[in-house]
């Protein structure tokens, strides 16, 4: 027997069985926080079974809900989280924390000396914790609030989280709840210093790391991150209508890769280099936990970049997709690289290109389509190994774990990439100055204040901000507590000296 029910008639259907078994105080709360598309002279009246069904498919494309142009109605659902929506945000805010605890932690751990093992998983949890206190306090109101209407700073009406609840906030996601919305974003904010941890190991006070990452938060991170995703930002060429500067960043090339890296390269460049640097073997402890760590930071990854799109929508699976094909050709191609120029592919080689591809496709992952991720997982192999390979030692600079290599490079690699290869058929979200230079192909983006124009400033920016930043912030920890250990300290080892335990007991 075939049926032929039309989509209209299930989806009117279940609005009139599913909406009537609604509690009136749910419905009441939802008619109370209803927001229209347009502002109407009257109030809107309440939503007909038509306009009830336009509800649901708003919330299947993922936009705006209680009207369609110049006509509004009281939407039931207006003010509530969408299930499936909030469901995934949910499961990528534990993914992308996933990714600094256990996934960074064994990464890193693993490619120290064991001496120094428990080090570097105690400053990942350290900063896990203390950036999570200045989140609740003020960091969430200073990046995504706007009453200081600034294009630098947010504001102060979520304070120690006030006024943050399950209904969403609006000016950043439709139908994510914005306590949910609050957490993703800690995530975000606990990885970033986290990576600085890779360039300075084994030879930082732990004091010392903590209150260099309390003040660097509020310098470097925070700014930042409200210039290139606040509403009111100076650089969301996205969302703020009125950016001064229009760049795009979908998951934090500047925000999180830039920053850390380029703070990360001052930092063990003032700190100085480790006891016996170019003088002892100073090889991985155990690749092992290094390669473990590497697929843990993978698998998050998705949650660091699909999850960037706020929704389960069409914009996360290009995402999705585009992060797994760059993270790919990229651990291929270092590998590929290796055996070249070497005669061996290394697993620490193939590990270092599976982070950088990630790292360099993080800002353009929703702005690209699938060859775009190929031609970013290519270039993420070839121009981070020169540095990791070449750069650091002409240079001699003690970037213990590579951060500044892969990802102040990578960082900057991919925010400038993302101006060449961004595509308005992937992404409809690009703002009109960048929709045009897209659309009139690669000399308007290479144009003065084209797409690749603005990434450059952007990049600029981002790099003056944490360089200038960083060096203020270094001398001053310097002055106030020291910076080092001891030298029998650091010969021990951090785990006794700075912890009092050991890795391992054989």
């Amino acid at each position: 027997m075939t049926h032929r029910f039309s989509i209209k008639t299930c989806l009117l259907a279940a609005v009139a069985t599913g909406m009537a078994a609604l509690p009136l105080s749910v419905v009441a709360a939802a008619q109370d926080t209803a927001v229209p598309v347009s502002v109407a002279s009257a109030a809107p009246t309440a939503a007909t079974l038509e306009q009830r069904v336009a509800d649901l498919e708003q919330y299947f494309q993922n936009t705006g809900v209680g009207g369609v142009g110049d006509t509004a109605w009281a939407s039931r659902i207006a003010g509530l989280p969408g299930p499936g929506h909030n469901g995934w945000l949910m499961t990528c805010a534990a993914l992308v924390l996933f990714m600094t605890l256990p996934g960074l932690a064994l990464f890193y751990g693993g490619l120290v000396r064991k001496k120094n093992v428990l080090s570097v998983l105690a400053q990942c949890l350290g900063c896990a914790g203390m950036v999570t206190l200045i989140w609740w306090s003020v960091g969430y109101s200073l990046v995504f609030g706007k009453n200081f209407a600034s294009p630098y700073l947010g504001g102060s009406e979520f304070f120690f989280l006030k006024g943050v609840t399950s209904a969403p906030n609006t000016d950043y996601c439709y139908w994510v709840s914005q306590n949910v919305f609050a957490m993703y974003q800690l995530m975000f904010a606990i990885i970033t210093p986290a990576l600085i941890i890779g360039a300075i190991a084994e030879r930082m006070k732990f004091t010392s790391i903590m209150l260099f990452i309390a003040v660097w938060m509020f310098v470097v991170y925070i700014p930042m991150a409200h210039m290139v995703w606040g509403i009111t930002g100076l650089m969301n060429g996205v969302w703020n209508p009125n950016a001064k500067i229009t760049a795009i960043d979908f998951a934090g090339g500047t925000v999180v890769h830039m920053t850390s890296g380029w703070s990360a390269l001052i930092l063990c460049i003032i700190l100085g280099k480790r006891l016996g640097f170019g003088k002892e073997k100073m090889s991985p402890h155990n690749m092992v936990l290094c390669m473990v760590g590497t697929g843990m930071l993978w698998v998050g990854w998705y949650g660091f970049n699909a999850g960037s799109a706020l929704a389960a929508d069409g914009v996360s699976a290009n995402a999705f997709m585009t992060t797994t094909l760059a993270a790919a050709t990229a651990g291929f191609v270092w590998g590929l690289i290796e055996k070249i120029v070497k005669g061996q592919a290394s697993i620490l080689g193939m590990c270092s290109g599976v982070v950088a591809g990630l790292v360099v496709i993080t800002p353009a992952c929703g702005f690209v389509n699938a060859t775009g991720a190929i031609v970013i997982g290519v270039l993420a192999a070839l121009i981070p190994y020169v540095f990791v390979m070449y750069v650091k030692k002409a240079a001699g600079y003690d970037d213990a774990l590579d951060t500044f290599g892969v990802h102040a490079v990578g960082g900057t690699l991919g925010a400038l990439l993302t101006g060449l290869l961004a595509t308005s058929e992937v992404n409809g979200n690009l703002g009109t100055a960048n929709a045009a230079a897209i659309s009139n192909g690669l000399a308007k983006r290479l144009a003065e204040g084209g797409l690749f124009g603005q990434q450059a400033m952007a990049v600029g920016i981002t790099l003056a901000i944490a360089v200038l930043s960083t060096i203020g912030i270094t001398f001053l920890i310097k002055a106030v507590v020291g910076l080092r250990p001891s030298t029998e300290v650091e010969t021990v080892g951090l785990d006794l000296s700075e912890h009092g335990e050991e890795g391992y007991e054989h």
